[in-house]
């Protein structure tokens, strides 16, 4: 890791669902905390939610970790939230900002918030929603709200005001902290540093980048030369 990637003071959390990387990674001080979602579970084949979790949760410490609730009804979103809620101190119950009918959460969230459940609220993309959803949680314990400034930025838009006015909004409430979800590329991280936002997940491919950070660009133009050069020969290409 570079001095400079080191020096971040944004928290960086891996995102995630392979038990195997998830242990490689809890070796590692610079990784903050972790998150996870049912998308991610699938693809990794994760079958068995709660035993999942439990060995998460016996390889990561005291880390804060995110597991979300995977109900589109709301009272059985509570129900799924108090019990995992219950799997440990360090957990934060993700709430989706809406089920699919487009019905928002807040009345959920604020439920949740006054019965003590650390949230991170999820799939946030406005500033309106970021409003709404901070004066839920702004009576409760430690929670996240999660921005997805990468899909954000699929859509052409451009994240870093929405990201930069949520830390505003953000300012009277230092118990709830802000995750910039959703990264697409190592600049995400220094964006999301700069802008003084808490917390960015980031997946294995963009951690596997984070040495790069700070690197002379005439050194990486140097090595992106000696790459083709490289892998021209090793195919044996002739002319």
């Amino acid at each position: 890791m570079t001095s400079t990637a080191t020096a971040l003071q944004v928290k960086v959390f891996a995102d995630g669902a392979d038990l195997h990387g998830i242990t490689a990674l809890a070796a590692d001080p610079f990784i903050k905390g972790f998150t996870t979602n049912p998308t991610l579970m699938r693809q990794a084949g994760i079958s068995d939610y709660e035993r999942f979790a439990h060995d998460v949760l016996a390889v990561i410490g005291d880390r804060p970790i995110s597991f979300e609730v995977f109900s589109d009804d709301f009272d059985e979103m509570e129900k799924q939230a108090r019990r995992i809620a219950e799997w440990g101190p360090n957990v934060f119950v993700k709430i989706p900002v809406g089920n699919t009918l487009g019905l928002s959460s807040e009345t959920l969230v604020r439920r949740l918030a006054d019965a003590g459940v650390r949230q991170n609220v999820t799939a946030i993309f406005t500033l309106d929603q970021t409003d709404r959803i901070v004066r839920c949680l702004a009576d409760g314990p430690a929670a996240n709200v999660s921005i997805f400034a990468g899909r954000i930025a699929d859509a052409g838009v451009d994240p870093l005001p929405i990201m930069s006015d949520a830390v505003a909004l953000l300012a009277d409430h230092p118990h709830v902290e802000l995750i910039w979800a959703s990264p697409r590329e190592v600049l995400n991280i220094v964006q999301a540093d700069a802008v003084g936002c808490h917390i960015i997940t980031v997946t294995k491919d963009i951690l596997n980048k984070l040495p790069m950070i700070g690197k002379d660009l005439g050194d990486l133009s140097l090595d992106t030369v000696k790459m083709f050069y490289g892998d021209a020969l090793r195919a044996g290409f002739a002319l």
